[in-house]
């Protein structure tokens, strides 16, 4: 009896290493091929984000978005949060749903500073194309798991300025915010793409 009890042990000991060694990771429903073009796509968004918010600077002199948070309130501009993508809570496909509701809550925004100025129209069309693909991606990557899609991920009201310095406030503030998702969405993708 105490001889197969030892066995037993030392059975479940050699065993434990390899449990222990053994990829438990939320990327394991994720191909690496799909993190990497997000990777990819999150930095190309943020380098035109970070031209945008210098031209807005440059053009406006608006340069300090954290001067600017009350307007921001007044004017309704929202932030997407990514609360389902903490790695203490993580479950993927919340995760990835409430990434692509961000990205379509930004679209929304983007599309609100339309006509802004001159200087920064072509900027902000790239950004609004560059932010739409990647929300496709997103959405493509949910199908390919099974997710059924739930449809475009309601948007809140559209924003509405009433003077010039509102619109450029706005757009100072959509970029900065976008640009802290991104740096949030940035983290937990790589996060999910560590083998």
């Amino acid at each position: 009896m105490k001889l197969m009890a030892l066995l037993l042990l030392l059975w479940h000991t050699a065993l434990w290493p390899v449990q222990e060694a053994t990829p438990l990771g939320p990327a394991s429903s994720l191909p690496p091929s799909f993190l990497l073009q997000c990777l990819e796509q999150v930095r190309k968004i943020r380098a035109d984000g970070a031209v945008l918010q210098e031209r807005l600077c440059a053009t406006h002199k608006l340069c300090h978005p954290e001067e600017l948070v009350l307007l921001g309130h007044s004017l309704g501009i929202a932030q997407a949060p990514l609360s389902s993508c903490s790695s203490q809570t993580l479950e993927v496909v919340d995760c990835l749903s409430q990434l692509h509701g961000g990205l379509f809550l930004y679209q929304g925004l983007l599309q609100a500073l339309a006509g802004i100025s001159p200087e920064v129209t072509p900027t902000l069309d790239l950004l609004q194309l560059d932010v739409k693909d990647f929300a496709i991606n997103i959405q493509q990557q949910m199908e390919d798991l099974g997710v059924a899609s739930t449809g475009q991920p309601t948007q809140g009201p559209m924003l509405t300025f009433t003077s010039a310095f509102q619109h450029q406030a706005g757009g100072v503030l959509v970029a900065s915010n976008l640009q802290s998702f991104l740096e949030q969405a940035y983290r937990v993708l790589r996060y999910l793409a560590q083998p």
